[in-house]
């Protein structure tokens, strides 16, 4: 989902009510980051506090790539990783996951595995449907084991975008809350839904509702979603001891817009780059009592800082043996104070741009390669902007490209190298930059190695269900990420 996707952030047919309205009763961040330009790093990062770099999240096959978790992915999220549910079980936590893990689908990167007591969903993305025998058809799990597979028992029609996923998964978050507050138990629920995610899918009752075509139909489903769960934690008494927070994993992917994408409003490209358009999110917080209603926060937020903003919450100190880059958001929450600090914008194992208050520095610039772009794919679609949006991997580390994201949100406009506003800012940023680099640690990478053997064809269950299928033999190779 883009930062330009709802009605509160300015998209024009106003088709969100409900997030509207918790955006009203709550604060709005218009400086929100995922961690990453696309999904696995991004949600790696949201629940360890740390960069992608760090975690393990990243592919050193090749500079500069973006990787994620496919079903040949061999790696997956470290057991030497601290998961946020992990931490919040030590305050009495009960966690739950629902949608999308995408931090690798074999047994031991199992959620149940790394903190969460319960799981309804996927280890991958609903692509699909495939033949069972050069690919399998993905698993959708209850807890430790799968009960079906995407498009043969949980279906999602690509002709016409039905599928019932989302309700299913609306279900399941309001009986976990229900069952949890009948027991007085304190919990933790991850809503990781994914319908504006292409192949794109909304049910029934939204298809052919929205003025945006299914896309528009699949935000209005989730918008709906969002309302009935908040208005469940009210019917039940507990929404004045509830934090929830809104985001998404990266901006909208701009290569499937307009029918199967969505927006990112005046921002520069989308999904896949380190431009504004791929990284800057719609952020919502929410916590009636707490947050005053009606906020608008121009703090620089980041999906890590949900990481320590919940251990804040539940009194609990960030892990200390290792480096957290997300940090404490509740004076921004609470207080309505601004936290000076840096957004870093990485792209696999290179950081790529850095953020200071209003000014963005890019390190490197790189939409997509010229081979990939010759095939249509292209990340910025109309957006042309020449020494900027470049097909060739472009080094700045000697001059950055130099932006005011506050009268250029667009970063069409770099300042001059000879102004004096570029020298007296560029002087502070490359000490903060400095300071970073020399901090900085990378993890094992986890998103090098592929093999067709590990794929989804006998995870735990199939054989009650009769769907275990034969994999092929090993052969690891190289992962081969073009962007």
């Amino acid at each position: 989902m883009g930062w330009g996707d709802l009605g509160a952030f300015g998209e024009p047919s106003k088709e969100t009510p409900n997030l509207d309205q918790m955006a009203s009763e709550g604060m709005l961040f218009l400086d929100f980051y995922s961690a990453s330009p696309l999904c696995s790093p991004s949600r790696a990062a949201l629940l360890t506090g740390r960069l992608p770099v760090r975690n393990g999240f990243y592919t050193t096959n090749a500079h500069a790539r973006n990787a994620y978790t496919p079903q040949d992915i061999v790696g997956g999220i470290p057991d030497s990783e601290l998961l946020l549910p992990e931490l919040l079980k030590k305050a009495g936590y009960v966690n739950k996951i629902i949608g999308k893990w995408h931090l690798g689908h074999r047994p031991h990167f199992h959620p149940l595995k790394h903190g969460f007591d319960e799981w309804f969903g996927s280890p991958n993305c609903h692509f699909g449907p495939f033949d069972n025998r050069a690919l399998p058809n993905i698993p959708v799990y209850r807890d430790w084991e799968m009960i079906g597979r995407y498009y043969e028992d949980f279906k999602i029609d690509l002709k016409t975008g039905e599928s019932n996923l989302t309700q299913l998964y609306l279900q399941e978050a309001l009986d976990f809350i229900t069952k949890q507050q009948a027991s007085q138990q304190p919990f933790f629920l991850y809503w990781a839904i994914d319908a504006t995610h292409a192949p794109v899918y909304a049910s029934k009752h939204f298809l052919g509702t929205s003025q945006r075509g299914l896309y528009g139909d699949a935000v209005r489903e989730i918008d709906d979603s969002v309302g009935k769960l908040l208005g469940h934690l009210q019917q039940l008494g507990i929404s004045e001891n509830t934090f929830v927070f809104f985001t998404s994993d990266n901006g909208a992917a701009l290569i499937s817009a307009p029918k199967q994408g969505g927006s990112n409003g005046r921002f520069l490209c989308g999904k896949q780059t380190t431009f504004e358009g791929g990284m800057r999110e719609p952020a919502i917080a929410w916590w009636p009592g707490h947050i005053p209603a009606g906020q608008v926060s121009h703090q620089l937020g980041s999906v890590m800082d949900l990481f320590s903003t919940s251990l804040s919450l539940v009194g609990l100190q960030p892990p200390m043996d290792r480096q957290i880059d997300g940090i404490d958001l509740l004076p921004a929450l609470l207080q309505g104070k601004l936290i000076d600090r840096p957004i870093f914008y990485y792209r696999g194992n290179e950081m790529m741009a850095v953020r200071v208050r209003l000014y963005k520095a890019h390190y490197w610039t790189w939409s997509n390669s010229w081979e990939e772009y010759s095939k249509g794919v292209d990340f910025c679609p109309g957006q042309n902007v020449s020494g900027v949006t470049t097909h060739t991997q472009e080094e700045h580390t000697t001059l950055p490209l130099l932006f005011h994201l506050g009268r250029d949100p667009g970063e069409k406009y770099p300042l001059s190298f000879a102004s004096d506003e570029y020298q007296r800012v560029m002087e502070q940023i490359s000490v903060i930059v400095q300071q970073h680099k020399v901090t900085m640690v990378p993890g094992e990478p986890q998103l090098n190695v592929c093999d067709r053997a590990v794929m989804n064809w006998s995870p735990p269950g199939c054989e009650k269900l009769g769907k275990c299928l034969t994999p092929p033999k090993p052969d690891p190779k190289k992962c081969f990420w073009p962007h």
